[in-house]
């Protein structure tokens, strides 16, 4: 099977129709509830995960697909941004790594995934497997007091 990106791949790439720009900058969506309100990114708490503390920081600017991007000032904002929350996340979850992945590959609007690792990790030293199927929801109370341990820690 020959695998092609979509045929409106540079459209999305530009902005078209991007359900992180349309979101707008909402303290909850359907995937995580927000913990960082920045000048330059959101960051969310996911609710879905197989790792707890998964979370997942937006660029809130114009459409950027690509941290190149970004002018310099842009650039030091929503990195320096990035690491407060990979900062809280460390606090609280205390893992042994935190994981930051840059995609982009099925919604091309800049994002950073943070992916804490932790000592019973299934794959310690190697890519994280993210199993087939739906990805399990937190429960609503403990995601809640995550998210405000977080936001504290920030």
């Amino acid at each position: 099977m020959d695998a092609t990106w979509p045929s409106d791949w540079a459209e999305r790439r530009r902005g078209k129709d991007c359900p992180m720009c349309g979101q707008g900058r909402p303290e909850a969506n359907e995937y995580g509830v927000r913990v960082l309100e920045g000048r330059f990114s959101d960051g969310y708490l996911q609710r879905r995960s197989w790792q707890r503390g998964y979370t997942v920081v937006i660029w809130r600017g114009r459409h950027v697909a690509e941290p190149t991007e970004l002018d310099e000032e842009e650039a030091d904002g929503y990195w320096r941004e990035v690491l407060r929350v990979g900062s809280a996340l460390e606090r609280h979850y205390q893992p042994v790594k935190l994981n930051y992945q840059l995609l982009g590959n099925v919604v091309p609007h800049l994002h950073t995934h943070l992916v804490p690792r932790y000592a019973d990790d299934p794959a310690p030293g190697g890519p994280l497997p993210f199993p087939e199927g739906e990805r399990p929801d937190l429960p609503e109370d403990q995601l809640r007091r995550d998210a405000l341990a977080l936001r504290a820690l920030i």
